[in-house]
């Protein structure tokens, strides 16, 4: 464990901000209550801004309909607050210097992972999974692998013991990058080892996320780590600015040794996912990991994202697994086809939502999905509904114990309008399932790190991998059967209620873009 001497230091550094934004909060209210000249014209202003800003709303471009719609609302039934909060929330959202720079990188991730071979061009069918497969390489850029070994790791303790193996078989680079750290058991085994792997000369990178990361570790957490010969960077640092950016926050959770293993799902290096401590009865997760070339693109993803965030320009090529060791002779690696991928909320393509959007559309047999949260635009609704009335065998497994009440509240109001469809919903019993997993037809599967709501499909920046024909999709599917013996099915008579229980979940639903 490391010293807790920077508690205090910390605690002192995050009163300072929430004090900071609460004296901003106290400025803002105090001129809109003002009856002096200046206030009137000031709230006049604002009004006409108002205004404009309600028209600006309706006819963006960029915004799904569930947002403009809210923002109309809070703008029209507050205009001397609605319009400055949906200013400083495009603000912050809009964040031009990322996404020129993340431009700029586009040619660079392009020309990297260009250096391993699509299997897309084996691949001669067009059939609605190669069709997925086409839109993730020709469209958005992320190759097909073949030669590579599936194992799905669920729940955390099963990747806790495969991780800390392969990490300590690391010869030329650790790449890590999640949303939260935080020190334990599970923390702490994996720092022994990165110390001793940087100390033998292994380059070992973290990247975390600092809101993720908010009150759990030190403001000087990099040159901690730094100390012991570990590069690490901080995700869009949290300013006592309401200006300042907060939105789109590094919620993927990725690992990738030497280019050749990677891990990719849902699951923090923290106590809790892998039950050390429970605070929601058993955490239920997901994570898999891959052996073998697709590899390659989750060490490009992390590479990617490590330049965006320091500024510093990367040789990509030099982390290339054939340029750290000699050629090996070819061997067969797992079966059927992988596709590593990621989303950003820098560009205008929601890349997981299509994604899950083509797994529910295209099923013929089954769509098994876990989510710990399941708030959902229209499109989404649509689509589950659409394929629970054809006959398609649709089953959603949640939480049964919240972990965030109005957000699983939210959760539930979806339940009624799916069941009513046809869609099977299932309540993890035990505590938390925390798993993003998506299965279909023993043919398809994707896990990863979004979950179905609007911050991970829109928001946030994310990843995933999608599977199809390989090992990996069978026992996702086996995973999901068992777990339903331990989930509650919910029922019609489950979702019926009293008049404020109705009214509270539709208000629920309604902000539900913000949550």
């Amino acid at each position: 464990m490391l010293e807790k001497n920077w508690v205090r230091a910390l605690f002192r550094q995050r009163v300072l901000v929430i004090t900071l934004i609460l004296a901003q909060l106290a400025a803002i209210i105090y001129f809109s209550a003002s009856r002096g000249t200046a206030s009137r014209v000031i709230r006049i202003s604002i009004d006409v801004i108002s205004v404009l800003v309600s028209v600006f709303v309706i006819t963006s471009k960029n915004s799904i309909s569930a947002y403009k719609l809210l923002w109309v609302f809070v703008i029209l039934m507050f205009p001397l607050f609605g319009c400055i909060f949906y200013l400083l929330f495009y603000i912050q959202t809009s964040n031009r210097g990322m996404r020129k720079h993340s431009a700029l990188l586009e040619a660079k991730t392009k020309d990297a992972l260009a250096l391993s071979r699509s299997a897309l061009e084996s691949e001669s069918g067009s059939d609605e999974y190669t069709r997925t497969m086409r839109y993730l390489e020709t469209f958005v850029g992320f190759p097909v692998y073949k030669n590579t070994e599936t194992k799905y790791l669920s729940p955390g303790e099963e990747m806790f013991k495969s991780f800390l193996n392969q990490l300590s078989q690391a010869e030329h680079y650790i790449f890590l990058e999640y949303f939260i750290i935080q020190e334990g058991v599970m923390w702490d085994s994996v720092l022994d080892i990165l110390k001793k792997k940087a100390a033998s000369g292994v380059t070992v990178r973290v990247l975390y996320d600092d809101i993720g990361c908010f009150m759990l570790l030190p403001s000087d957490y990099p040159k901690i780590l730094k100390n012991y010969g570990i590069e690490c960077a901080v995700f869009n640092p949290f300013r006592p600015f309401l200006t300042i950016r907060q939105n789109n926050r590094d919620h993927r959770k990725i690992a990738c040794i030497d280019g050749k293993v990677a891990f990719m799902g849902g699951i923090n290096l923290s106590d809790e996912y892998i039950n050390a401590k429970q605070r929601f009865g058993h955490w239920k997760d997901a994570s898999v990991m891959l052996k073998g070339e697709a590899a390659w693109s989750v060490s490009v993803m992390f590479l990617s994202m490590w330049e965006l965030t320091t500024k510093k320009s990367e040789d990509f090529k030099k982390y290339y697994p054939s340029e750290n060791a000699p050629a090996a002779p070819a061997q067969r690696l797992g079966n059927g086809y992988v596709q590593p991928y990621s989303d950003s909320p820098l560009d205008n393509e929601n890349v997981a939502e299509q994604v899950y959007l083509q797994i529910i559309q295209n099923a013929k047999k089954y769509v098994y999905i876990n989510t710990p949260y399941l708030i959902i635009d229209e499109l989404m609704t649509s689509a589950l509904c659409l394929a629970a009335k054809s006959g398609v065998d649709v089953r959603i497994a949640t939480p049964h114990i919240a972990d965030k009440k109005l957000v699983h509240m939210t959760t539930r109001s979806y339940y009624r309008a799916l069941i009513a469809s046809g869609v099977k919903i299932y309540e993890y019993t035990n505590g938390f399932i925390h798993s993003k997993t998506f299965a279909s037809d023993d043919r398809v599967a994707t896990v990863g790190s979004v979950n179905l709501d609007f911050r991970s499909l829109y928001l946030h920046f994310e990843c995933g991998v999608f599977m199809r024909d390989t090992d990996a999709v069978a026992e996702i599917k086996e995973d999901f059967l068992r777990t339903l013996d331990v989930c509650t099915p919910v029922t019609e008579n489950d979702c019926k209620g009293g008049m404020f229980r109705y009214a509270l979940q539709n208000l629920l639903r309604f902000f539900a873009p913000l949550m």
